[in-house]
């Protein structure tokens, strides 16, 4: 084992040998600070461009999580909505039902006013013909009675041309009152 280290050492001496893998000091400098310079570029680039790329990243992560959140609102407002307009729609049948069993209690008070009316017209109708009827009636009474007056002269006339007493021109006038009827001349 001594002489692996004694040929190590001499190796790293250099005497006499070349270097392993070119091994030198000035290759230890170099890597040494390349990777001094990797560390720092690393940071340079950590700083001006993971850090602002995990900020972009940490932006978009938090607009989409607000965007979530909002579609998560916007979900329940429209699950919300939708419930109370099917509740609506419910009310909507009802009050329908509502405004049509109120139509046909107004329709059936139309309906019955009318009715009245045209029982009360009616009745009024029938009324104003009666009287009519009776006017008429009058009417065809008084006519009869000025035919007979008018007839009970042309006789009394008759009667006087033949000197005809009085006891005769009564007897006359009562047979023609007979003959028409005592209740036509009455009435």
């Amino acid at each position: 084992m001594n002489a692996l280290l004694n040929a190590n050492l001499v190796l790293l001496s250099g005497e006499g040998f070349d270097y392993l893998f070119d091994l030198t000091g000035q290759l230890l400098q170099d890597a040494v600070l390349m990777i001094i310079a990797v560390f720092v570029l690393f940071l340079v680039a950590s700083h001006f461009l993971f850090n602002p790329a995990r900020d972009m990243l940490k932006k978009r992560q938090e607009k989409i999580k607000g965007e979530l959140d909002d579609a998560k609102e916007s979900m329940e407002s429209a699950d919300a909505l939708k419930a109370e307009y099917e509740d609506k729609l419910k009310n909507v049948e009802k009050e329908a039902e509502d405004i049509l069993t109120q139509a046909r209690k107004k329709a059936l008070e139309n309906e019955n006013r009318i009715i009245a009316e045209a029982k009360n017209e009616a009745a009024a109708i029938i009324k104003q013909a009666r009287n009519e009827a009776e006017l008429e009636k009058r009417k065809a009474a008084d006519d009869v009675k000025r035919e007979m007056i008018s007839i009970a002269a042309m006789m009394a006339g008759s009667v006087t041309k033949g000197a005809v007493d009085v006891s005769i021109q009564d007897s006359l006038v009562e047979e023609t009152l007979k003959e028409i009827g005592e209740n036509t001349w009455l009435s």
